[in-house]
């Protein structure tokens, strides 16, 4: 081969090799991120599950609560629709990564643990682990009192609760359930001391049941968190469209006026819905 024509097969196959190497570089077609999948499909799928006053069904079947309020106004906020999907707490994340939904907004506590399997955004509520005693088992106990190889403690499969039960009261029986309601009724029904859930929960039990429960530790929160909405890793335009949408609704106010209408107490909404759901 002619020294010519063999340097015009070396530039020619560089030219090959750069095009491709430039090409493996280049995201083939713009993949599709979230934002653009909602937008085509002009709804909003929403992973959710019922907790009071978080999420909850009125006496006729429909949805309401903080995050149905705050998930209808995001998906206004994005011109679509908004489509709930009920989830068992235990199974929400699993589903989230299987893409059944979008985004889970159902006032899911930011944890590391949680963080290595999804992200999260800017919080936008936050909240207390309190508990709520049976009067005639465990009327003004102490922390000690419970931590007890006798005392039987409830709580919702899948919850943060869960877990402080397990670091605080290691002596204890920890059992948990499906749903609040059936953890509640376990207290209720005097086969536990008490079960812990998000406030204000435990104080409408108390004052729902006032010869039967009362909020224990004097209502004092074993522990506080920060809730934020889950989403797949990787979807780094959704992750900060959803943090800058939380950004402007707390500056202007919007948030806290919806957790105060839910959270300060039940007037407003109390004769909508069953507190035991």
């Amino acid at each position: 081969m002619r020294p010519w024509t063999r340097l015009k097969t070396v530039i020619a196959a560089a030219t090959i090799a750069f095009g491709s190497m430039t090409a493996a570089m280049t995201p083939a077609a713009h993949a599709e991120g979230l934002l653009e999948t909602i937008q085509k499909r002009g709804k909003l799928m929403v992973g959710m599950s019922t907790f009071v006053p978080w999420a909850m069904r009125d006496k006729s079947g429909n949805l309401i609560g903080f995050e149905i309020d705050v998930a209808t106004k995001l998906a206004e906020d994005m011109g679509v629709e908004v489509e709930f999907v009920p989830t068992a707490w235990s199974g929400i994340i699993p589903a989230l990564l299987a893409e059944k939904f979008d985004v889970i907004i159902g006032g899911m506590g930011i944890t590391a643990q949680r963080n290595l399997t999804v992200n999260f955004t800017a919080a936008y509520a936050s909240s207390g682990q309190m508990m709520a005693a049976n009067l005639a088992l465990a009327k003004g106990a102490t922390i000690d009192d419970l931590n007890n190889a006798d005392v039987n403690l409830t709580c919702r499969r899948g919850v943060v609760g869960c877990t402080i039960l397990e670091k605080t009261f290691p002596k204890a029986t920890i059992l948990q359930f499906d749903d609040d309601a059936q953890a509640f009724q376990e207290v209720l029904n005097g086969n536990a001391q008490a079960v812990i859930s998000s406030a204000p929960k435990p104080t409408f039990w108390a004052e729902a049941n006032p010869d039967k429960i009362e909020v224990a530790f004097g209502a004092k929160p074993l522990s506080t968190s920060i809730e934020g909405f889950a989403l797949r890793k990787g979807e780094h335009d959704a992750l900060n469209f959803f943090s800058n949408w939380i950004h402007v609704n707390t500056a202007n106010g919007w948030l806290k006026g919806r957790h105060d209408y839910w959270f300060k107490g039940q007037t407003a909404w109390k004769d909508l819905v069953a507190l035991e759901q």
